[in-house]
């Protein structure tokens, strides 16, 4: 009895923390949303100082890249790292638009940007699923920690078993050999030793 609370217990919180999983991709998506943003900004102004000047953004990182100065280098490979990041972002910013809720999630797992993922968890807030994913997570959660840990038990049960019929054989061959030996005994004839 007290094993299957303990087990609907753990289960509960297992489909708690696995009802989250939604609600922290649609966080992260919010973030992302904001990330694209900065990053669009940034290079929006980068292309307009770069056109003040006579050149494009290529021209301009080509510029940068052979500058003297390294600071100059150094800014050029940060610029090119923010392009490719903002590229990245949009690209899985189209991937959730065009993805029903499962897809947004796989969507998420397949390609996700790791700083924002820190960011968002760093000041995730937990939310009441009301979303079908965020019920059927919860349901698969609750239902992957109930079986596996009936599943434990069931093999803990099984060893124990195994371990008693071991023991009880082991008792039973004693006992037998115990009485063979002593039917032996009464069955030799007594010898006087004098």
């Amino acid at each position: 009895m007290l094993f299957r609370a303990v087990v609907f217990v753990l289960a509960l919180l297992a489909a708690m923390t696995s009802s989250q999983v939604p609600e922290f991709a649609q966080q992260y998506r919010q973030r992302l949303g904001g990330a694209i943003d900065e990053l669009a900004r940034i290079l929006t102004h980068f292309d307009e100082d770069a056109a003040r000047s006579g050149y494009d953004r290529a021209g301009a990182l080509a510029l940068m890249a052979r500058d003297a100065e390294q600071l100059v280098r150094d800014q050029a490979g940060r610029m090119r790292e923010d392009i490719d990041r903002y590229s990245r972002l949009v690209e899985q910013q189209q991937a959730f638009s065009k993805s029903g809720p499962f897809g947004r999630l796989a969507a998420f797992f397949a390609d996700f940007d790791t700083p924002l993922v820190e960011n968002t968890m760093h000041d995730f807030e937990p939310a009441v699923p009301t979303t079908l994913e965020g019920v059927i997570f919860a349901g698969g959660g609750f239902l992957l920690a109930y079986l596996l840990l009936h599943g434990a038990r069931l093999g803990v049960v099984g060893l124990r078993r195994r371990h008693r019929r071991r023991a009880w054989r082991y008792q039973t061959v004693n006992r037998d050999e115990d009485e063979t030996v002593a039917d032996r005994r009464r069955a030799e004839p007594r010898r006087d030793t004098e």
